[in-house]
């Protein structure tokens, strides 16, 4: 799949939808003057029995340019602002979406069997899309099987799943759900998702409003006086009801005409991730048959609807549904499907055991107590319920999700497959063990330096820390620059854990450790961009990189500068191989840079010049970067820890190991 080349298309189809977006508030604009007109037609001149004296020329005679300008003005400025407020609340982050439908955060270190299991096929889809792991959330309260992926980068994404997801797929379907969410992630769906939410809000916002007033011209005060002004305000609710509900059919058939065809290219990308059609396959014939199917009740589903894995309410005409038909998106990937779903039985599971195995830090008592005091009151009344009969738990020819292996053994198998000790893979599941792990990358070889930044990690005043890092330095540093990157990738979802106040002291803690020897190495620049690049989405709000630059020539002086610091680092003939990389950008006459003006500071400057290349360009700048890194038949392990960071800075997926010893 071709994710830079689906991220230029989610740009156009921005166009599109604000092109629709437009259309949308003009036609609002429009029915408000028609409104108004009719109101004032039948107050001054219509009578119930003789009807008007003017007719329609009367009727015609209520539109000016003046008020259509004043409601076009009110409307739109109304609009302008609730999309505002919307972008900036949703701009921060997919935690924000996530919170907001009322998920939990999972935390490495949880001993729930289904939430540990998640976040190991999470961790296991990153590794397949070459991404770090993105923080991931339950829905505890949804016994529908969805899932959805939110954020404006890759950096700041989460991923989403209900507790029906996690409780009744098994493992591989899970898989498939999973990489469906990641094929959103890295194609930049989720950006066009946020833009979509926040453009409709403020479409829907005036039939928000509408009801509001409904509501109140009820429920607000008595007397004649108070009847009367209770009629005004139920008139004009009615009024913006009216054009809600022409927005909402607008919002609803905008957002159809953006998500469907995504669906199915995301559903295609799973198969990519997994490998097999199964996952993806199943887990759409276990919705299917399965009586909650995907419906979520959380409050704002609906309003954000398009950026879930499957509908989350029945729809009667299938002209506003975001997703296709479930039976098409099951043909799609398994076109000999015999048209039998897979029947699972909805169990009744206790989400508030589930939410504090994913919080074991937290004190727990005051929900055992209330839980406890719960149980005693339905004892005493007598209200207790039966619980069902084992026969009802399951049917007997199908077995909910599966558990296995359990995490000791994933554990294992991820140490194994990293060639990282256990007792790192165990660590980095914890905060302190992750920042110890991070900070143990940093040590230097001299005694005096590492001594300063020994004294550095106890200023940040950390209990434990300075001595764990002493402790796992040794044998952090005999990994190696090959296990640096992937040691890295396993200590972001602990360190994402922390509170704001600790990952500040972590990041200055970083920066001085950096700074120790009064000088940044290029590997030490590698390890914090990806840090911050990383991180900061989960605690500062940031600004994505924009596409700024068409042509390659915009970019050259920047392209040199990058290539000349490659093709030095390479082992082989450095202006060889500097020619590699540029003749493959067409960029001839570009000439190899001294060592002395490739420098760590030139380097940054140029990279992110770089990241602000329109999205088909991203790919042929790393396709030149591995060329004239392998230039000389060897991509040494610092050589990829520089493109991976330097994607890592473009906002663009690192492509993996395989593919950049193809190209």
């Amino acid at each position: 799949m071709d994710f830079f080349a689906q991220q230029d298309l989610a740009r156009r189809n921005t166009r599109l939808l604000v092109a629709l977006f437009l259309l949308a508030v003009l036609l609002l604009v429009a029915l408000t003057n028609v409104l108004v007109a009719a109101f004032l037609f039948f107050s001054a001149d219509y009578n119930i029995y003789s009807g008007s004296r003017e007719g329609m020329s009367g009727f015609l005679s209520y539109f000016s340019w003046a008020r259509f300008g004043t409601i076009g003005l009110a409307i739109t400025s109304t609009i302008f602002m609730v999309v505002l407020w919307m972008w900036i609340r949703l701009s921060t982050g997919g935690k924000t979406v996530a919170e907001g439908m009322g998920g939990t955060r999972l935390l490495p270190q949880s001993s729930d069997p289904a939430e540990r299991r998640c976040l190991n096929v999470v961790a296991e889809m990153a590794l397949a899309a070459n991404m770090p792991a993105p923080a991931v959330y339950v829905l505890n309260d949804e016994r529908g099987i969805n899932a959805f992926a939110a954020g404006t980068t890759p950096a700041n994404a989460v991923v989403a799943v209900t507790r029906g997801a996690i409780e009744h797929l098994k493992r591989h379907e899970l898989q498939g759900v999973i990489a469906h969410e990641f094929s959103h992630i890295l194609n930049g769906d989720m950006r066009l998702n946020i833009r979509l939410a926040a453009l409709l809000k403020g479409i829907t916002f005036i039939g928000d409003t509408g009801q509001l007033l409904l509501r109140g011209g009820h429920r607000v005060g008595s007397g004649a006086s108070a009847r009367g002004g209770n009629a005004t305000l139920s008139l004009l609710g009615v009024a913006l009801w009216l054009l809600g509900l022409m927005g909402g059919l607008a919002a609803g058939f905008i957002k159809a005409a953006i998500s469907r065809q995504k669906e199915y290219l995301a559903d295609a990308s799973a198969v990519q991730f997994t490998r097999s059609t199964d996952g993806i396959g199943d887990a759409l014939k276990v919705i299917g048959g399965y009586i909650p199917g995907t419906l979520v009740h959380a409050a704002r589903a609906v309003e954000m609807s398009h950026i879930f894995f499957g509908e989350v309410t029945h729809r009667l005409w299938q002209v506003w549904a975001t997703h296709p038909p479930l039976r098409e998106r099951i043909l799609r990937v398994d076109p000999y499907w015999n048209g039998q779903y897979i029947e699972r039985r909805p169990s009744r599971y206790n989400w508030r055991q589930s939410r504090s195995g994913a919080t074991d830090m937290y004190d727990n008592r005051a929900g055992l107590a209330a839980a406890v005091l719960a149980g005693a009151l339905l004892d005493d009344t007598g209200l207790r319920p039966e619980p069902p009969p084992e026969t009802q738990a399951q049917p007997a020819t199908q077995v909910d999700a599966d558990f296995e292996p359990d995490p000791e053994q994933l554990e294992r198998e991820t140490a194994a497959r990293q060639d990282i000790p256990i007792a790192f893979v165990q660590h980095s599941h914890e905060p302190l063990g992750a920042q110890a792990l991070v900070f143990a990358l940093l040590l230097g070889d001299e005694p005096p330096v590492r001594q300063k930044q020994l004294a550095i990690i106890a200023s940040a005043g950390v209990s434990g820390l300075e001595l764990l890092v002493h402790t796992l330095n040794p044998d952090v540093i005999a990994l190696g620059a090959p296990r640096r990157l992937p040691l890295l990738e396993l200590c972001l979802p602990a360190l994402k854990a922390m509170s704001q106040a600790q990952y500040r002291v972590f990041k200055q803690t970083l920066a001085l450790l950096i700074q120790a020897d009064a000088q940044v190495k290029l590997h030490e620049w590698c390890l914090f961009q990806l840090l911050r690049h990383y991180l900061d989405p989960e605690f500062v709000k940031t600004t994505p990189s924009r596409p700024r630059y068409r042509k390659l020539q915009q970019v050259a002086q920047s392209v040199q500068t990058v290539l000349s610091l490659l093709a030095h680092e390479s082992s082989g003939d450095s202006v060889h191989v500097f020619r590699l990389g540029v003749d493959s950008l067409g960029l001839p006459d570009l000439s190899l840079l001294p060592k002395e003006q490739c420098s760590v500071t030139a380097f940054s400057r140029a990279v992110r010049t770089l990241a602000d290349c329109y999205p088909l360009l991203k790919p042929r700048l790393l396709k030149a970067m591995n060329l004239t890194a392998a230039g000389d038949g060897n991509l040494s392990a610092v050589e990829w820890e520089i493109i991976t960071s330097t994607a890592a800075v473009m906002d663009c997926p690192a492509p993996t190991n395989h593919q950049m010893r193809a190209s």
